[in-house]
């Protein structure tokens, strides 16, 4: 059960994320500094709004792509930052082909430099906050004495565990 709590938090926060990263794309901190102070509170408000809109939009669309990136994570107690930067990117490359391909023809085109970085920014955001919040804790602690995944795998001992360990 909690593991079930970790990885739901992680992907709130993932999209969360997700949904701050795209808006600072658009109402860029600097344009915010530039403003008026008293125009400024109304200005953070309305790109907060707009920031939650795009942490829904953002977790309706990576849910499922998540959930099995999640479930292949846990099962194999995968833990390192890179996994989840990678499926970020990838859950966030995704989105962007989805709207690219769904784009009218003669229309301007989301496909530029701006959104594959936008949208890579973003994939690389949100899977390190998932990684930060859940993933580094991804298919639970081992009993006490259990050997590492790699002695239960069958593959070699590494350095830092002995020959003995391995099961014959």
């Amino acid at each position: 059960m909690l593991t079930l709590l970790r990885v739901l938090f992680g992907f709130v926060v993932a999209c969360l994320v997700a949904g701050l990263a795209t808006v600072a794309f658009v109402v860029t901190p600097a344009d915010i500094a530039s403003l008026p102070a008293e125009v400024q509170p109304e200005r953070l408000n309305s790109a907060g709004v707009l920031a939650l809109a795009a942490a829904t939009h953002s977790a309706i669309f990576a849910f499922p792509f998540a959930l099995v990136a999640i479930g292949v994570a846990e099962l194999w107690r995968v833990r390192s930052w890179l996994y989840y930067a990678v499926i970020g990117v990838g859950i966030a490359v995704g989105g962007l082909l989805a709207v690219y391909l769904n784009e009218v023809q003669g229309e301007p085109s989301i496909f530029n430099d701006y959104a594959v970085i936008a949208f890579a920014t973003v994939g690389i955001a949100s899977g390190l906050a998932y990684w930060l919040v859940a993933g580094r804790c991804a298919g639970g602690r081992r009993a006490a004495g259990a050997p590492p995944p790699a002695a239960e795998a069958g593959e070699p001992p590494t350095e830092e565990e002995p020959a003995s360990a391995q099961p014959t």
